[in-house]
């Protein structure tokens, strides 16, 4: 729905606070029929629209009731990794915030809460229904709000008291933050949100911290089967919602980089297919190894020019049980041993060993070493007998 705006005079030229600002602004569009250009965010002016569009009725009085407990036991099997994700990070944000009677909540994708703090002083009719786990607090069931209006922009969004489209709502003040998994999509909504009055911190700020610390571990728990980079312009930023991380594949290519990491390189948080770490970071799969078995950070000049400090770990898990013998043969190089400017040992070798053929030389070296013993050979490579015996039998060495 689009109105031009508007030429009439102002029904009250002394607007001078935001809550009169935001009067105006609902005067003009819902009774006038007019745009409220400058009063109000446009995110929000354009869910006002949505709502419109859907035959919503700001005068409405909305419900919260929850999701069926099929689907809530549903909705928090599904999101189990996200939910393990986001306790700690949680539990710190609800101790951060107890004194500002403010509440946290995390949403999935689709707007029904998995997760709250516990509730408040400040806590009022709307919060205290809101508030719940399964409780659907997208913008099409409760109109204009911060997690709603966050999941279309994509990025961090602040909603303020009668800013959201229902009359009903006026009471409370939210902001919202994204979280996305490795591929870049939305999976959660961290939503910090106020009945007690208007935030008297910068909780856009908090938010964001608060959903990055959560998007960080859940990127880290899903690269078990990848060589995990942390990087940074200070190793005093590593394990914080700071520091740069990106996961390499056995074949030397970066799979993805977190928010921090692709702005700190200048990058797609999905990289094109095939980009090689080596192209990166200036280090080959197989030195990336040797700084994972060095297993402290290191500076290293990048292609670009820009030094930062490096960590590298693999997990141990049976998943990748024979990386350990391929870290064990290379040597970490960092820019001290090769030289000003020089190039890495084995820039001119031949491709470097993938991650599967490092896996398969050991086990076959192990099975050797046992004179075919499956459960020695396990334990030699500290693995489980049922994940040799799967790679035995894919290889046809069974």
């Amino acid at each position: 729905m689009h109105r031009p705006p508007s030429t009439l005079p102002l029904s009250n030229p002394f607007y001078a606070t935001r809550q009169d600002r935001v009067m105006l602004a609902r005067e003009r569009y819902f009774e006038r029929g007019e745009s409220p250009a400058g009063l109000v965010p446009e995110h929000v002016v354009q869910s006002w629209e949505r709502c419109l569009g859907a035959h919503r009725d700001p005068g409405e009085t909305i419900s919260f009731d929850p999701v069926s407990k099929v689907r809530i036991a549903t909705l928090l099997t599904h999101n189990r990794a996200l939910l393990e994700a986001a306790q700690d990070p949680i539990a710190e944000l609800e101790a951060v915030i107890a004194g500002s009677q403010a509440r946290a909540v995390l949403t999935c994708s689709k707007g029904v809460v998995l997760m709250t703090s516990r509730p408040t002083a400040g806590d009022g009719p709307v919060l205290l229904s809101a508030a719940r786990v399964g409780v659907n607090i997208a913008e099409d069931a409760i109109g204009t709000g911060a997690p709603g209006v966050a999941t279309r922009i994509g990025e961090v969004c602040h909603v303020r008291g009668g800013e959201h489209f229902f009359r009903c709502m006026a009471s409370l003040h939210c902001t919202a933050a994204p979280i996305r998994d490795a591929r870049g999509r939305t999976v959660a909504m961290l939503d910090l949100s106020s009945e007690a009055g208007p935030f008297r911190f910068d909780a856009p700020a908090m938010a964001h911290l608060y959903a990055t610390s959560i998007e960080n571990r859940l990127l880290v728990g899903t690269a078990h089967l990848h060589l995990l980079l942390r990087f940074q312009v200070s190793r005093s930023m590593f394990h914080t919602p700071l520091e740069g991380l990106a996961a390499v594949d056995g074949d030397g290519h970066v799979c993805w980089f977190n928010g921090v990491g692709a702005q700190l390189l200048d990058r797609a948080r999905r990289p094109e297919e095939g980009l090689a770490a080596e192209e990166v970071f200036g280090l080959s799969l197989r030195h990336l190894l040797a700084l994972a078995r060095h297993g402290e950070a290191r500076p290293h000049c990048l292609p670009t020019g820009l030094t930062l400090w490096v960590q590298a770990h693999l997990d141990e898990r049976e998943d990748v049980p024979a990386v350990r013998e391929d870290r064990d043969a290379v040597p970490w190089e960092g820019p001290q041993e090769a030289g000003n400017g020089a190039a890495p040992a084995d820039a001119t070798a031949g491709r470097p060993q993938s991650l599967e053929a490092a896996s398969r030389s050991a086990i076959e070296q192990a099975m050797a070493q046992c004179e075919g013993n499956i459960s020695r050979a396990a334990r030699l490579l500290g693995v489980s007998r049922g994940l040799l015996y799967r790679r035995l039998r894919e290889w046809g060495l069974s």
